[in-house]
């Protein structure tokens, strides 16, 4: 039978790497087997039990060297909120619940692949990060990698010798777990793809887990992966529609698309009724519900409130309220002219264009809150009826939260608007019936206008 021994080992007295004390091995950490010459194991060596969690600490400790996770370690599922830091949207909600799901179930498989979809600060990074910890903890070799840094890393081994860039490569394509972070936002050079494609047709191929999290909409990639990506029997997609949390009106300011900022002093307690202006009591009860209605959006976004009324009526201001009210609190919204909203999207199709129309459309859309200022001002051509329609018809299907402005009456809006807005299910529609705004009309005026109300 063979056994263990420390014989001629280090005496117990002399310091090494295992437990002091340890009355197995005295502290020296290893055994030999004390088999005859000729066995197999004549002249191995052993770690002592005393070395086991010696051992475990310090592979865990190279798995994260190796993993890239030192600055993403505070990334986890339990440090990751399912419902979204702010008040989601049902939908978008729903669609961070399923991220969270799929994102957890994946990291006790590591099965198949996963695909996880989203603007900036969705959450899509800390949930690759989460299953790359998760499993980093429990041993499996894993490598987490933002696309840029892959290619950047390649290109330094590929600058040194063949064999250098070819066991690099080797490496990485057939680590036990791989998560690709940032997909789409590397330097797409024929050199990148083709490193890129060859890299994942080998996991697609040996049936790798793999995970991959990108803001590309899936038409955007490059079609030889994307016909990988869309394999639904190996590889699991979700889409997060939450807003970026870090950032929730910062992003659309910078595209000078938000005008809020042009509203700043439009809140609540600036709202006048115009107590003093002799209206009459329809347009008193008007001004009044469509306050009420509008406060009740700003302290929660649900359904659609559309605001009609006459140039100068108070509209605008309203539904600015309803935005800075919403900012003050923390949660994200948008608040667009309908003109410059058109004008934006078609900036968009010029090659100079920072931003790709299918990006900028998808971000507008999707926002927990959207307010679109002088609908039915715009230039009513197919195109922008086309837009508008796209933009109101996901936000409807969706039950994303929108406020509407607009001087036209019902009739003059697009049929297939108009439908949506005749929804009482979901959309509360408010007349302002007051004049614009310009000051206190004289009372003589004001007694013509309630005597014809009445008549």
């Amino acid at each position: 039978m063979r056994t263990l021994s420390s014989t001629d080992l280090p005496e117990p007295s002399v310091i090494g790497p295992g437990k002091p004390g340890c009355p197995i091995c005295g502290g020296v950490g290893y055994l030999r087997y004390n088999v005859p010459v000729g066995d197999p194991n004549f002249g191995r060596v052993t770690p002592c039990v005393c070395m086991q969690g010696i051992l475990q600490s310090q592979a865990s400790e190279r798995l994260y060297r190796f993993s890239n996770l030192q600055r993403l370690q505070h990334m986890t599922f339990e440090s990751f909120s399912p419902h979204g830091r702010v008040a989601l949207s049902p939908m978008a909600q729903r669609s961070l619940e399923q991220a969270y799901n799929l994102a957890f179930a994946f990291s006790q498989t590591r099965s198949g692949w996963l695909l996880l979809e989203g603007g900036f600060g969705c959450g899509k990074t800390h949930l690759a990060a989460a299953i790359a910890n998760f499993s980093v903890d429990h041993g499996i070799p894993t490598l987490f990698l933002t696309v840029p840094d892959l290619l950047d890393w390649l290109r330094a081994s590929f600058e040194g010798t063949d064999e250098r860039f070819s066991q690099r490569f080797d490496e990485i394509r057939q680590v036990p777990l791989l998560i690709l972070d940032d997909f789409g936002t590397q330097n797409t050079t024929p050199w990148a793809q083709e490193k890129l494609f060859q890299l994942l047709d080998f996991r697609y191929l040996n049936e790798m887990p793999t995970v991959i999290t990108t803001n590309l909409r899936l038409e955007e990639i490059e079609g030889r992966i994307r016909s990988r990506l869309s394999d639904s029997e190996r590889v699991n997609r979700v889409r997060i529609l939450a807003p970026d949390y870090r950032q929730p009106i910062k992003e659309y300011a910078s595209t000078d698309l938000s005008s809020l900022y042009l509203h700043s002093r439009q809140t609540f307690a600036s709202f006048s009724l115009r107590e003093n202006e002799h209206l009459s009591p329809e347009e008193s009860k008007g001004l009044r519900v469509a306050l009420e209605h509008s406060r009740r959006m700003a302290e929660s976004p649900v359904g659609w409130l559309v605001l009609m009324g006459s140039f100068g009526c108070g509209k605008t201001h309203l539904a600015a309220a309803v935005a800075n009210y919403r900012e003050t609190q923390g949660f994200p919204s948008l608040f667009v002219v309908v003109p410059d909203f058109l004008d934006y999207l078609r900036s968009t199709f010029n090659p100079a264009s920072p931003v790709s129309y299918d990006r900028m459309f998808e971000e507008i859309r999707s926002v927990n809150l959207l307010v679109l200022d002088d609908l039915g001002a715009q230039n009513a051509t197919p195109w922008a009826r086309e837009k508008l329609f796209q933009l109101l018809n996901h936000r409807y299907n969706a039950e994303l939260a929108t406020v509407i402005t607009t001087s036209a009456d019902l009739p003059e809006i697009d049929a297939r608007v108009r439908t949506r807005l005749l929804d009482k299910r979901l959309c509360t529609i408010c007349g302002i019936t007051a004049p614009p705004f310009h000051g206190a009309r004289p009372a003589a005026v004001a007694g013509k206008k309630m005597r014809r109300t009445k008549a």
